[in-house]
């Protein structure tokens, strides 16, 4: 066998092998929410139906705007008020997914860090990390 066959050769499993843990680490997904009224019992429930078919995803929930709402402590879905969010999150948090609250947002409607739920985390700008997720970490965009 030449040198040259064996380096393709060497080359093809190394690809094959790329690509399998590459399957094998599911699909990354950022859902992103700038509304909470239209936009969180919607995503909640299809981040919900998106891990029972797929379980692996990994699955960031970026927001801002309206849409940091509903990571607010004690906030429930206006049309459905047995809707508690907060449940739901925590439900969602235990299955690996991140809920993210733009800091610009918080500055601009002057609200603290500590009104949201524990299973919050903040980010500086909810749209730079959407845009970061998508373009240098391979996220799929997906907005309810």
């Amino acid at each position: 066998m030449s040198t040259g066959s064996m380096l393709q050769k060497l080359l093809l499993c190394a690809v094959l092998a790329a690509c399998s843990v590459a399957q094998a680490a599911g699909d990354k997904v950022v859902y992103h929410i700038d509304n909470s009224a239209q936009q969180a019992t919607k995503g909640l429930r299809n981040i919900r139906n998106h891990l029972d078919e797929a379980p692996d995803t990994q699955i960031i929930v970026v927001t801002h705007a309206d849409g940091v709402d509903f990571l607010l402590e004690g906030a429930k879905d206006k049309a459905n008020p047995n809707i508690d969010y907060a449940s739901l999150v925590s439900a969602l948090k235990a299955r690996n997914v991140r809920f993210e609250v733009c800091e610009i947002t918080l500055k601009n409607r002057g609200i603290g860090k500590d009104k949201f739920i524990l299973d919050a985390d903040f980010t500086p700008s909810g749209v730079v990390r959407v845009a970061r997720l998508q373009a240098r970490e391979g996220y799929a965009y997906i907005k309810p």
